[in-house]
């Protein structure tokens, strides 16, 4: 860059042979003296070394020598002022270049050096070169570092030292020599030559914000040095930082053309701020919807609170993405479960709190409620430390009453639990590396569509991710891979979760979950599981095994298909219902349960892949649908692909409708279940009565509550082979379990019948 050339700037001060009117003996500033007839001054015109120049006389302390002119130095420049002086007589003086620094309204710019390195003429005649660089920036080699404020400067030089002597002065130079300040003069804008300092303690942002002015299309460039911004900057350029940046925690710095993880983890030399400032950046930012994380690993000390990140804003609704990176949590006490043991209460009338808590004040919010008659995952949604009193996110089955309960905070790498409500958030393509450290991912109370789509959650110590409220409404997992830290471990001594839903539309599609305690507990309806693989099994021969997926909601409105389920199994539930005992509504209800992949392997008999679990009387199937499955257990056979749990309460099969099991295939099951069943009954001597037996085939060991159809398998026939067409009529919830269906006809007969029965209506 040099102006003189690009904007025809005139830098060169006139030669004195034009005339001293035009050279000053102060300032320079208008009216001043000048040296036009001055007795200690006058034009040489034929030196033998200078040709023209002038001949001063030392008379002051200080002999100035200043041009009148206004020399312009713009930002980002820097000039060179260059003058050839030699002692002809008397007494030998010092000599060095010096300006006057004036800005805006001609007022002089103060506090700044004016004068360059000062010379001493040690003989006569010798010719000796002066000069010294004026510009804005503190650049190596400047003289004179003017700051951003000075817009010219009368420029010239003083003598000092010992009065008397005489001395010649060739004419004063002036040039642009900002290109040797610049490494690409084309693409560079160096944002100390806009008065950036760099000492981490002088406010810098003014500074950046000039070199954002003036980059004009070039990128930016922060050298080496620590450039303290007490305000949110702006940034319109590309930028590129050699040195570091430190800010108050609430002030942004927007990287609108470099937003992206490096450059951040550049600008303040640590990956974990880096991350934390681009966050903040990227949800004060119209201008990107995502963050990248260039492929990068970020490294956490400790677990992130992504609200505290960004304290300008307590809730948001923009979508917005972290994208293509690592995530890893170092070793370190940061990451340690908080415990908390503190009694409380408990009212199944206001059955989200829990009131009369002592001690509230050092329960967290988000931590995991245990206690008797607690389900799973039931986390503090909220508290109310002045009333004493926490909000859950999600009912107990059965703690009517005051008990003590064990509270545990973990710790997650991602905690969104400081915002009041996070929507629209979605991370792709990153792995959560949680090295047993930590868990992954706590969404925030309230919200809705947070998404995570092919992304590894590997080795969560607790959670992979856990809601503590309704900031998983609508939650995308799709195409992720979760991997337990606790695949060594035996199946009863896991207690890792993958994931929690509590309010509805979870989508959970196309993951791989391997050797968690659960994979899933959605609390909510409306869900959809599809394309997963979900295993959990161990080598103990005869093992137990957990449940894969809970459905945690009676009324469920769940689809689960085209699942490969191994070593574990859908769990339904009722155990986030106050009142678990039926008293109005659907009860068990809305589920569909097709096309998947259930595989099982050294288990113990009793297993089964689909269990029904009432934590109250009175509930009954109503509506659901167990199709196109491929049921199969290894190394051993199961009494029955599905059951009822009774740890708690029976379902009552009087009540059992729309119940379709049907369509499903069973290698090593003995029992062959479906509904409606198709049941073929042999009458080898003449009976009134026929007692058609199911033998444990209707599903979840339900009772005959219908009849579809009988068909005779040849003739029907009296003992004495006379052939009878009569029909018979069907007794229902016969036996000791009410499964058997007695046909009755008008006399005794034997025969073969083919009989479809149902245990519901």
């Amino acid at each position: 860059m040099n102006k003189v050339i690009t904007e025809g700037i005139v830098l060169m001060p006139p030669a004195f042979s034009g005339g001293l009117d035009v050279w000053s003996s102060g300032d320079g500033t208008p009216g001043s003296d000048t040296y036009d007839g001055a007795v200690n001054a006058t034009y040489v015109p034929a030196d033998a070394d200078f040709g023209g120049c002038l001949e001063l006389q030392k008379t002051e302390a200080t002999q100035k020598l200043r041009h009148m002119g206004q020399t312009p130095l713009l930002p980002g420049c820097y000039l060179q002022i260059k003058a050839r002086v030699k002692a002809v007589s008397g007494a030998l003086p010092s000599v060095r270049i010096a300006a006057w620094a004036g800005g805006s309204s001609n007022s002089h710019i103060g506090g700044v050096l004016e004068t360059g390195p000062s010379t001493v003429l040690t003989s006569y005649g010798e010719v000796v070169e002066i000069s010294a660089i004026v510009g804005t920036g503190a650049r190596g080699g400047v003289d004179m570092p003017w700051g951003t404020t000075a817009t010219y400067g009368h420029m010239g030089l003083d003598l000092t030292g010992a009065t008397g002597g005489v001395v010649r002065i060739d004419d004063i130079e002036i040039t642009d020599i900002t290109s040797a300040y610049l490494r690409d003069m084309l693409s560079l804008v160096d944002v100390t030559d806009f008065g950036a300092v760099g000492d981490g303690s002088t406010n810098d942002a003014p500074a950046f914000e000039a070199a954002d002015d003036a980059a004009d299309g070039r990128r930016i460039l922060v050298p080496a040095g620590s450039y303290y911004l007490d305000d949110t900057v702006s940034l319109n350029h590309p930028v590129v930082f050699e040195g570091t940046v430190n800010m108050p925690t609430d002030k942004m710095l927007l990287l609108t053309k470099s937003f992206d993880f490096p450059t951040y983890a550049a600008a303040f030399g640590d990956e974990e701020l880096g991350f934390k400032k681009a966050f903040q950046a990227l949800i004060n930012n119209a201008d990107h919807e995502s963050l990248d994380l260039g492929g990068r690993k970020v490294s956490l000390s400790g677990p992130v609170d992504m609200q505290a990140a960004v304290p300008n804003k307590a809730s948001y609704a923009t979508r917005r993405v972290i994208r293509n990176g690592q995530i890893e949590a170092q070793s370190g006490a940061a990451w340690d479960t908080e415990t908390v043991t503190s009694q409380a209460t408990y009212d199944p009338n206001d059955s989200r709190t829990l009131s009369s808590v002592a001690d509230i004040a050092n329960i967290p919010v988000g931590a995991l409620v245990e206690g008797s008659g607690v389900g799973r995952e039931v986390y503090v949604k909220s508290k109310n430390t002045g009333a004493g009193e926490l909000t859950l996110n999600a009912p107990l089955y059965d703690a009517a009453g005051t008990q003590v309960f064990t509270f545990k905070d973990f710790k997650y790498m991602l905690d969104f639990s400081g915002f009041s409500a996070l929507s629209k958030f979605g991370i792709t393509e990153v792995e959560l590396q949680c090295n047993s450290h930590c868990s992954a991912i706590r969404l925030s109370p309230a919200g809705s569509v947070f998404s995570l789509d092919r992304c590894f959650i590997s080795r969560p110590r607790d959670r992979g991710i856990s809601s503590i409220g309704t900031g998983c409404q609508g939650i995308l997992v799709d195409n992720c891979q979760f991997l337990s830290s606790e695949e060594p471990e035996d199946v009863p001594d896991r207690t890792s979760v993958a994931l929690n839903v509590n309010a509805n539309d979870a989508k959970l599609r196309n993951n791989r979950v391997t050797k968690f305690r659960h994979f899933a507990l959605l609390g909510g309806g409306n869900n959809t599981v599809a394309g997963n693989h979900f295993f959990q099994g161990d080598s103990v021969a005869g093992g137990v095994r957990t449940a894969g997926l809970i459905l945690a909601s009676t009324y469920c409105s769940t689809t689960v298909s085209d699942n490969y389920i191994d070593n574990c199994f859908i769990e339904w539930t009722n155990e986030l219902d106050p009142t678990p005992d039926f008293d109005t509504g659907f009860s068990f209800s809305a589920l569909s349960v097709s096309d998947n992949v259930f595989l099982s392997g050294d288990i113990a008999p009793w297993f089964s892949y689909i269990v029904v679990k009432p934590h109250g009387t009175g509930h009954f199937l109503n509506g659901v649908t167990v199709s196109g499955n491929k049921f199969r257990s290894i190394n051993g056979s199961i009494d029955r692909a599905e059951r009822v749990d009774t740890s708690f309460s029976d379902l009552d099969f009087s009540r059992s409708k729309n119940v379709f099991f049907e369509g499903n295939t069973f290698h090593n099951v003995d029992a062959v279940v479906a509904n409606p069943l198709r049941v073929q009954h042999v009458q080898s001597s003449a009976a009134k009565t026929w007692t058609v037996d199911p033998g444990d085939a209707l599903p979840f060991g339900g009772r005959s509550r219908g009849v579809d159809s009988v068909i005779a398998l040849g003739a029907i026939t009296t003992s004495g082979g006379s052939s009878r067409y009569a029909m018979p009529y069907a007794d229902l919830g016969r036996g000791n379990n009410n499964d058997q269906v007695d046909l009755v006809w008008e006399e005794p007969v034997k025969g073969e019948v083919q009989l479809t029965m149902r245990m519901d209506r």
